[in-house]
């Protein structure tokens, strides 16, 4: 399973990178809007600039004309640019117009397996089921992310399950055993991720042993 960042923060985009575990980024206007980004498709190609993978970018329409002239447009700052657009029948259509065109795109909002399975026959490149969202309606996010990954092996599609609405780090393990192509990540998930209080103690406590090590060979060139 690969790691994306859901950011619109360039230094979180640059530190993941760094990191060597971060292949792509999602991001949406809230992101963009929240990082004080006057202009999205300047924000959205800074981003594609700073790593080879796919980044999303969301498109505002929501009828069908608008979204595949909005997707024409985006799919045009980068040649690592994935539309996104909302599973809705509007977005199905375009999807389905769209990627015979070879535009990627990743169908976002997804809450079930039908969901899913219409955006593997629209021609979907990726489709994004919402894990913390469905938790919180009562649901279990990760399961519906298994049932996706389930039927879309056994079907063959080649659609790549990418979860998203990531609120911790169980999240990101239990996705990838569900089977989740990809999970997509808050920078401070990704965090805490690499964070361990044993991992601290144990370095520590090298240290602290290191330390003694080195006072007693002083003390014997003394």
């Amino acid at each position: 399973m690969r790691l994306f960042l859901d950011t619109a923060n360039f230094k979180e985009v640059r530190h993941g990178v760094e990191l060597g575990v971060i292949s792509g980024v999602t991001t949406n206007p809230t992101l963009v809007a929240k990082e004080g980004h006057p202009d999205f498709k300047a924000a959205v190609r800074e981003i594609c600039g700073l790593v080879d993978g796919p980044v999303s970018a969301e498109v505002l329409s929501l009828d069908r004309q608008g979204m595949m002239r909005e997707a024409r447009e985006v799919a045009g700052w980068a040649p690592n640019v994935v539309v996104k657009l909302p599973i809705t029948a509007d977005g199905l259509a375009a999807t389905s117009v769209l990627s015979r065109e070879g535009i990627k795109i990743n169908l976002t909002l997804c809450f079930s397996a039908n969901q899913a399975l219409l955006a593997a026959l629209a021609g979907a490149t990726f489709v994004s089921p919402f894990v913390g969202r469905l938790d919180d309606a009562g649901h279990d996010g990760m399961a519906i992310v298994a049932d996706i990954a389930q039927v879309f092996a056994r079907c063959h599609y080649t659609t790549q399950v990418l979860a998203a609405s990531i609120r911790h780090p169980l999240h990101c393990v239990v996705a990838a055993k569900a089977g989740a192509d990809v999970a997509t990540i808050p920078y401070k998930v990704l965090m805490q991720m690499i964070q361990h209080p044993l991992t601290d103690i144990g370095i520590a406590r090298f240290l602290e042993d290191w330390r003694k090590v080195y006072e007693r060979e002083e003390v014997k060139t003394l």
